[in-house]
């Protein structure tokens, strides 16, 4: 009964998602996806035609990506640590939700909500900032016109450490909670202010119902548009 209300939660998590991110999908030609996972999403992006790079820094998580996309020729997997700016030995904790929950940020209220996901390893690996990601990829950000980030608390800093490119997007979706799920995480009020500060405004915000009850707070799948 618990492992199928597992999968019941995941498959939800999974449709909230796809209907969020439908608004974006629709609308562009190519995604750049921080924080894939194994790539679940893969078969709806082919099905819009989308090229899309794929970011995942967790190796055996990594390899399932490779696999999941391999049918999909106009989707390529980087095995990065996407951060702030480029250091040389950045902590990766990773959670045993076969890497769900992974953050580079403590476990905070993430607890309450989800009690039994915890950490289960440190990876140390360089962190890179977007920008030079991109430069040492070589993508074309005029191919790319979505970004997509599920990074567990870390995405107001990948941001803040992409300025100078941001405006290249024309959507941003980050999901993101209202509150503090992991220590020092940003918060949605505050990539509200951020972003409508580097010219997007929210298009679209959905509370995620596949949560456990909790008093924590909530998660959200927010879409923001530039507004030029």
């Amino acid at each position: 009964m618990l492992i199928q209300k597992k999968v019941r939660n995941w498959y939800a998590r999974k449709r909230i998602r796809w209907m969020n991110r439908h608004l974006l999908i629709s609308k562009v030609y190519g995604i750049i996806h921080i924080g894939a996972n194994s790539g679940g999403e893969a078969s709806t992006y082919d099905i819009h035609d989308l090229r899309v790079a794929w970011v995942e820094p967790i190796p055996e998580v990594f390899q399932e990506l490779c696999a999941n996309i391999s049918a999909f020729p106009k989707q390529r997997a980087y095995r990065y640590l996407i951060g702030e700016k480029d250091e040389p030995g950045a902590v990766l904790h990773v959670s045993s939700n076969n890497g769900l929950s992974s953050s580079i940020l403590p476990l905070a209220k993430h607890r309450e909500a989800w009690p039994n996901v915890s950490y289960i390893r440190d990876i140390i690996m360089p962190s890179t900032s977007l920008p030079t990601f991109i430069g040492k990829e070589g993508l074309d950000l005029s191919e790319y016109e979505a970004l997509i980030m599920d990074t567990q608390g870390s995405e107001l800093t990948i941001l803040r450490g992409a300025t100078e490119i941001l405006r290249q997007f024309r959507f941003i979706h980050v999901e993101v909670a209202d509150f503090e799920a992991y220590a020092g995480c940003c918060l949605l009020s505050e990539m509200d202010d951020f972003m409508s500060n580097h010219g997007f405004r929210q298009v679209r915000r959905d509370r995620q119902t596949y949560q456990v009850a909790t008093h924590a707070g909530n998660y959200y799948e927010v879409t923001y548009a530039s507004i030029s």
